[in-house]
Order: C-alpha cells, then structure tokens, then sequence
C-alpha cells in the first residue's frame, strides 16, 4: 500500500490509453493527457507502459511507502524529494518501507507522473483503473486521491538504475509557449479562408477555465464561410452550431467564438463544429501548458500525424532506456 499524506492539487490514478470502447456510453477514455512521460515512468520501473499510475496536476502529493518498491517520476519537474533529500527525474530508484516522498509545485510543465513497479491496483472499472472524475467511475472511489486513503500496489521486483536519455525526453516551453500540431476537421469547411488564416496565424492564450474535459482558448473571433450561415433550421441558430455530430478526442470545439480543446474526459458528440482536431502524438504538449500560457497551431496532414505517433511508440520501449 501507499498511504497518501498530502492529496496535492489534483492527483488520480490512471492507465494507458484509458477507457476503451465505452465513449458510446459516456465514458471517455480518459487516461493520462501526457502519455509520453507517462509510459516512459512504467518503463524505467519494469511496468509496461500502460500500468496504473499517478497523475500530479500542478501540485503533486505527499505519499508514505509502507513497504520497499521501485519508482520513477517523469514529466513536469514537481521538486520531489524522498525523506526530504531530492531525488531525481526520469530514472528508476529504490525506495523503502516507512520513506516520504512529498512532491511539490511543478517548476517546469504542469503534469508530474509517478509511476511505481507492479503498478497501482485499484478496482477496475469498464475495463481501465483510470480515473473519470465527472462521472465517479475509475480512481479511488471514482475520484482524485484524497489524504488518508491507501492506493494498492502490485507485486513486482521491478528494476533499479535506469534512465531515459535526454533525447529521448520531451522538450518543455522555456518561453510559456507551444507550438501545437492540428489537422483539418472534421468540419474545416464552415470557416472562411480569413478565419483559418487568423487561427494558425494568432497566439491563443490557455484559459484557467480549463480541465481534463476541455482547454478553453482565448484570442480574436473566428469568420465563417456561407454554409455556417445559410443553413437549415435544424443547425441551430449560430454559425458555430451544427446537427448533433461525434467528436473526436483533440476536436478543437467551437462553442460560439470559444474554441474550446476537448481532452481526455471531454463529451463524445454535441452541436458545434470542429475545425481542427489536435492529434493524440501533440497532448503531451497540452498536458504541460499551464494557463496563461500562449498555444500557436501548426496544420500537418493526417498522415504526418500518424506517423509522428508511430515514431513516439516506437521511441517508448525498454529499448530506448539507459543505464543510470
């Protein structure tokens, strides 16, 4: 067990690529919004790299080991220190019965991942242990980790003294902004040539009015093209609104003039429109952007994208790992 002192800001316990198969349902995926630190932390440890583990957002916990394990943190840079002596990131390490490691403020990115061999062993809920806040469903009870609760663990030896390279890490902002990859729809058609110009060409500022279910976006007003406007009734009045319609995760949803990034707990359908849809390889990006921070979009074509993803996969192996 791991008895949790301190519950931090907000930290749950998720697993990759989450919930399968149920979005129909109303359940999203969920799971961790970087899987790249994510999966890389199992690895270090031993796990494959869609075991159950801690998702720290902002402020991470304060957690007493009541038994030996092997961790590894990953992500934003939470200061974490294990008996008060700073451990360090992105490498596996051994810990023992009784030790504290309290994690603090991220100092660099926003999301810290904390990824411990065997994995967490919480119930599993429609087939995924990761937590969906909104609906009670995943987690510990269904929601975030709260002081004075105690998060099962796996059985497993794990593995000691490894790293991930630097090349092999994600690179964070040092200037509070992102370069984030889109592709085009599904209904890209709605805008005018005007109004896709102003949003690859503007700096959008990241709401604090933002979650796990969607990053507002603040900057200018988006144009339409004549089929926004001249529609059947059944649209809706706005020239945002559409016919009830899926959305896809990293659907870039257009509420009015607020577009509005929907993540891993976003809804699966609704009526407003979609002009870009942010790939799942660029949410490691948006996992790390704190709000106030500026988000710049780059327009690559599907296949670019899956190819990116392929490439990330590829990279998140026990092959890429080093010894420490």
């Amino acid at each position: 067990m791991i008895h949790v002192l301190k519950q931090g800001l907000e930290t749950s316990i998720q697993d990759w690529p989450g919930r399968q198969g149920f979005w129909n349902k109303g359940f999203p995926p969920s799971g961790p919004v970087d899987s790249w630190s994510f999966r890389m932390a199992n690895l270090l440890v031993g796990n494959a790299a869609g075991d159950a583990g801690l998702e720290a957002q902002f402020m991470g916990p304060t957690l007493r080991f009541d038994r030996d394990a092997v961790i590894a943190l990953a992500g934003a840079d939470m200061k974490a220190t294990l008996d008060a002596k700073q451990v360090p990131m992105w490498q596996s390490i051994p810990v023992r019965a009784g030790q504290v490691l309290a994690m603090g403020a991220a100092r660099t990115g926003a999301r810290g991942y904390l990824a411990v061999a065997g994995g967490l062993a919480n119930d599993q809920k429609l087939g995924s242990r990761a937590t969906f806040h909104k609906a009670g469903v995943g987690g510990m009870n269904g929601h975030a980790l709260k002081a004075g609760q105690d998060v099962p663990v796996g059985d497993a030896q794990g593995t000691v003294g490894m790293k991930v390279p630097e090349t092999a890490r994600p690179a964070f902002s040092t200037d509070r902004s992102w370069q984030i990859e889109v592709c085009a729809g599904p209904n890209d058609d709605w805008i005018d040539a005007a109004g896709h110009d102003r949003f690859l060409t503007s700096d959008w500022k990241l709401s604090p009015k933002s979650d796990r279910t969607g990053y507002r976006l603040e900057g200018p007003e988006w144009t339409f093209a004549p089929k926004a406007t001249d529609k059947p009734p059944e649209h809706g009045s706005l020239p945002a609104n559409i016919i009830d319609h899926g959305y896809p995760m990293g659907a870039i949803n257009l509420a009015g003039q607020t577009p509005i990034i929907l993540m891993n707990d976003g809804p699966s359908m609704g009526g407003f429109i979609n002009p870009y849809t942010v790939p799942s390889v660029a949410f490691w990006k948006l996992a790390q952007a704190k709000p106030g921070e500026i988000l710049r979009f780059k327009l690559i074509e599907i296949e670019t994208a899956q190819r990116m993803a392929a490439e990330l996969t590829a990279l998140c192996t026990p092959a890429t790992l080093v010894s420490a």
